[in-house]
């Protein structure tokens, strides 16, 4: 199980990127929510899409959740 945060800032797409704890993209502690434990970067996301509708996974931490 991993930790995983949303960033809070929308990329230009208006996707809000999912990254895990140790991803070195991790936004800065203002800019991100903690999501929770996971055991997979989809339920992560599924988790960011109930705060922002436009959530993906991030193309360096969860490449196999990254869509865009």
């Amino acid at each position: 199980m991993k930790k995983y945060y949303v960033n809070k800032k929308a990329q230009s797409n208006g996707d809000h990127e999912v990254h895990n704890e140790t991803c070195y993209r991790l936004p800065d502690v203002a800019n991100r929510l903690y999501l929770g434990e996971f055991s997979s970067c989809a339920d992560a996301v599924a988790a960011a899409k109930r705060h922002y509708s436009k959530a993906d996974g991030c193309y360096y931490c969860s490449p196999t959740c990254h869509t865009s």
